[in-house]
């Protein structure tokens, strides 16, 4: 029997879209987000082909975590396998959000990864080297694979090859934070490409000493 459904769950993801067209992770109606309620076991993800400015609480569409349709009249994000695959891959994941940034999508479309040794922040943020997938169709099993495999259980973003990013996190603020790091660390990566140079790694040591200080020092208790 699939849990209850949840308003504020729907408000969330439609905030989040026009969040995510606000920042320029995407344009059009490119792009899709989700959230997932993990007491319920019920996931909330954006409407295909709809313009996030315009969109309604009632234009989110719920499914439980074996693809099940729960609500709404919306037919869902083309990318739905990928989100809830990502759910179902990572526990500890409640946000999912697939982006089109100018930066990493230069990267993905190079079949290039993006290492965390680069940058304070990519270490903090990004869990491991966010990695590119192998290409696949947009809206196909394969690439959910593909992008499930390719983040793995220790990078919170990897990228689909020609096409995107996918950034994920325990809540939506880190998967936007996640996305928004990764966009800046790829522009990064990119000068520093563009000036036929290399960059200098941060230690192995190091990186995990910054890791450890975002989940022990960084913030508030």
């Amino acid at each position: 029997m699939a849990g209850k459904v949840k308003a504020e769950y729907k408000e969330l993801v439609r905030a989040s879209g026009v969040r995510m067209i606000d920042s320029g992770l995407t344009v059009a109606t490119w792009g899709n987000i989700s959230a997932c309620d993990r007491e319920e076991g019920l996931m909330y993800i954006t409407p295909s082909g709809m313009n996030y400015h315009t969109l309604t609480d009632d234009d989110i569409v719920v499914f439980d975590l074996d693809g099940n349709h729960v609500e709404g009249d919306r037919r869902p994000s083309i990318e739905l396998q990928l989100h809830r695959g990502m759910f179902n891959a990572r526990p500890e994941t409640t946000a999912c959000i697939h982006t089109h940034p100018i930066f990493p999508t230069v990267f993905s479309s190079m079949g290039r990864d993006i290492p965390i040794d680069l940058h304070d922040e990519a270490a903090q943020a990004l869990g491991g080297t966010v990695r590119c997938a192998t290409y696949q169709l947009p809206g196909t099993q394969d690439l959910a694979d593909a992008a499930i495999e390719a983040i793995g259980k220790d990078s919170n973003a990897c990228l689909l090859r020609s096409h995107g990013a996918v950034c994920i996190g325990s809540d939506m603020d880190s998967a936007f934070k996640v996305a928004t790091v990764l966009e800046m660390v790829s522009e990064i990566y990119w000068r520093i490409l563009a000036t036929g140079s290399e960059y200098q790694p941060i230690s192995a040591e190091n990186v995990a000493a910054m890791q450890e200080f975002v989940k022990t020092k960084y913030g508030q208790y």
